[in-house]
């Protein structure tokens, strides 16, 4: 698609997006302030780069402004991303425009993630404060992830990352793709550069954070990188480990399936191979991605959650299959159990909370902050208060103040 009238050389946008024909596309990003009646200013972190955001209903946008050919490698490698299901931004599209004095440049286009935040907010705002130690295992996860894949981030930061919450928890998110390359397998010389990189990012960020918010005494601009660094291994390592075992002992091939997908990681294949040592055979398995629970979940009830919500509530599923195992007297199937969740718990909970719901609301997070108040309360009163009344008093509580 192309408009010389607008400045636009080229356009490419995915079906179901906006066409972007009514941004001025024929001046710079930085100068769009006043012209571009869709800008919205959002919190984001450090850039190298004009980015702006832009409004579509209830969707909204970051364009970044590149060098020609940056932003078409960029959208090749988010694509590459979706494809193998990594968390990553949606790319929407991508074009070439040429500004007023017959500069070329490039933009990409790309979805905000929805109820995301970056790692500004979580050291600004005071009720997030709970999350701010969470960032050192979203961050290791993700990059663990990103190369069991095969993908070399090349840039990877705080300020290159969104994050989610997960059920108490973090997922992270990669936002910036500029410098990720793409390999069968990836050596380990390019994992240490990445970490390596991972360390001096994380301590800029947050020596920059620092002139403006307090970091908890937990977290130190110089030896937060590390600690996601030592975690990182810690994680690489347990998902690689190679096992030897002996003809009476097959159980270890489904224990360690077991304890793989505890970590959230689902098992494509696994690897038997004689060491050469009688018997004995080495066992190596091959993670395809880390969300176990979350496919799980979705397959069960067609919800889609974040790992870790999937996780709590696939719990829930597995106490009320045995509730009702015992009520009847016979094994219940998973699916039934679900149905059941879903038809007595999930959906009267979603009326319960419809009070709290919103655009920034995820349904699945706000069920899980329940369940813990649920917990709470039941702590206090050294019972079960069961979930109607954790909903009735989270909906008084949080209900927002009218007018608000």
């Amino acid at each position: 698609m192309t408009d010389s009238r607008l400045g636009l050389l080229s356009l490419q946008v995915r079906p179901g997006n906006p066409d972007f024909l009514d941004l001025p596309w024929q001046q710079p990003m930085r100068e769009w302030s006043g012209r571009c009646e869709r800008l919205v200013e959002l919190q984001r972190g450090l850039s190298r780069h004009d980015v702006v955001f832009v409004a579509y209903g209830s969707a909204v946008y970051a364009i970044k402004e590149l060098p020609e050919g940056l932003a078409e490698h960029e959208y090749d490698m988010l694509l590459k991303l979706e494809e193998r299901r990594m968390p990553s931004v949606f790319a929407a599209g991508h074009a070439r425009m040429r500004h007023a004095g017959g500069e070329v440049r490039a933009a990409l286009v790309t979805r905000f993630l929805d109820a995301s935040l970056p790692y500004r907010t979580l050291f600004q705002n005071p009720g997030l404060a709970r999350y701010r130690e969470r960032l050192l295992d979203a961050m290791a996860g993700l990059l663990v992830r990103l190369h069991l894949a095969g993908f070399y981030w090349g840039d990877c930061s705080l300020s290159n990352t969104l994050f989610r919450r997960d059920a108490g928890e973090l997922q992270a998110y990669l936002v910036d793709a500029e410098t990720t390359e793409h390999h069968d397998t990836l050596g380990n010389g390019a994992r240490r550069q990445d970490l390596l990189i991972l360390e001096e990012n994380i301590t800029g960020d947050l020596a920059d954070l620092e002139i403006f918010a307090e970091l908890p005494g937990s977290l130190s601009a110089y030896e937060t990188g590390p600690h996601i660094r030592e975690r990182y291994e810690a994680l690489w390592a347990e998902v690689n480990r190679e096992e030897v075992f002996g003809p009476g002992e097959r159980w270890r091939i489904q224990d360690r399936i077991r304890k793989l997908n505890a970590l959230g990681f689902s098992v494509g294949e696994i690897e038997l191979e004689s060491t050469g040592d009688g018997d004995r055979l080495r066992m190596r398995t091959i993670v395809t991605d880390r969300d176990y629970h979350r496919h799980q979940f979705h397959n069960l009830t067609g919800l889609v959650a974040e790992e870790k919500q999937a996780e709590r509530m696939l719990n829930e599923v597995l106490e009320l299959k045995a509730t009702l195992a015992q009520r009847d007297n016979r094994s219940v199937p998973l699916s039934v159990a679900a149905f059941h969740w879903q038809r007595d718990r999930w959906e009267p909970a979603m009326k319960a909370l419809a009070p709290l719901l919103g655009p920034q609301v995820e349904a699945t997070e706000l069920y899980c902050q329940v369940l813990e108040h649920k917990w709470f309360l039941s702590e206090r009163a050294q019972r079960d208060v069961g979930m109607e009344t954790a909903m009735k008093d989270y909906v008084e509580k949080f209900r927002p103040a009218a007018g608000a």
